[in-house]
């Protein structure tokens, strides 16, 4: 199946959205991107402006990979001062994934306090360990385990993922999901404010990762978690919106507080409105692909 974009209604790059960081079990062989999703094989390439696709149709890759957001009017609105204007204009056409919310919870429990490749890893070791194998085109791929096969997989083979200590947190945190006590999918209907409150109380979870599950799966746009890359980010470029005094002690420490990220979390909200998740993942990308090639 295809789909043809108009570059000037919906610009997109399938590589950028895919290779930014937001996600982290799509493969690329040749010029073909493989995915699971929703425990669905798919394949899609982009040639210029022609989307083609298997395993999914139109109304899957549009809701997916948020091809009705108005990313003109999105890049227009947040585009406020010269940096993160050259975020946006080299990788123009990136995109945010509405990606299922119980997977991007796991999967930015196991990003805390770690990088890309050792987060790929884990996740890749909960699939291969318990969710289910899928053979498509000489490829082996595997669906996310569900919470019920998380909470009852026991702590001892849990950590034979590799999780370290958030192997307890993945464990405690699918009990609770299978037994919804928390139904993720309904906090979605929530304010920004509720839902993080409500996903606070899940075990492993904190302001960074609350976020991301927020922005990368429940549609709060608004939502802009911090990390290490985007502090560097924030505190260098924006540093005269912030304290003098402290600045220089927020970027020497690795963590931060609950209070200077908060600090930070209000200026980006009052500084990019609703759309700041987009500045958040525009930053991101390019802090790290400016330190790559210095």
């Amino acid at each position: 199946m295809k789909i043809t974009l108009d570059p000037t209604v919906t610009p997109f790059n399938l590589d950028y959205t895919l290779q930014c960081g937001q996600v982290f079990r799509w493969q690329k062989h040749d010029e073909w991107w493989y995915g699971v999703v929703t425990e669905k094989m798919t394949k899609i390439r982009q040639m210029d402006n022609i989307l083609e696709f298997e395993g999914a149709n139109d109304d899957f890759v549009k809701k997916y990979f948020r091809l009705n957001d108005p990313l003109p009017l999105i890049t227009s609105k947040i585009g406020k001062d010269d940096y993160i204007k050259s975020a946006i204009q080299a990788f123009a056409g990136l995109r945010l994934i509405r990606q299922d919310p119980w997977e991007c919870l796991i999967s930015y429990i196991c990003a805390t306090f770690n990088n890309i490749p050792r987060i790929k890893k884990m996740i890749n070791n909960l699939a291969r360990q318990f969710g289910n194998k899928l053979n498509f085109e000489g490829h082996t791929f595997y669906t996310f385990p569900s919470p019920k096969n998380l909470a009852n997989a026991g702590l001892k083979t849990l950590s034979t993922c590799k999780l370290g200590f958030r192997a307890e947190k993945v464990l405690e945190t699918a009990k609770i999901i299978d037994a919804k006590t928390i139904r993720l999918a309904e906090l979605g209907k929530l304010d920004y404010e509720n839902a993080k409150k409500e996903l606070l109380k899940l075990p492993g979870v904190g302001d960074k990762v609350a976020d991301c599950v927020l922005l990368f799966s429940l549609n709060k746009l608004e939502a802009f978690p911090v990390d290490v890359w985007i502090k560097k980010s924030i505190l260098k470029h924006y540093v005269a919106y912030f304290a003098k005094s402290s600045v220089h002690k927020t970027l020497e420490k690795k963590s931060l507080t609950h209070g200077e990220y908060k600090r930070i979390s209000t200026f980006t909200k009052e500084y990019w409105g609703e759309y700041a998740g987009y500045a958040q993942q525009y930053l991101y990308h390019y802090e790290r692909s400016i330190c790559k090639t210095a």
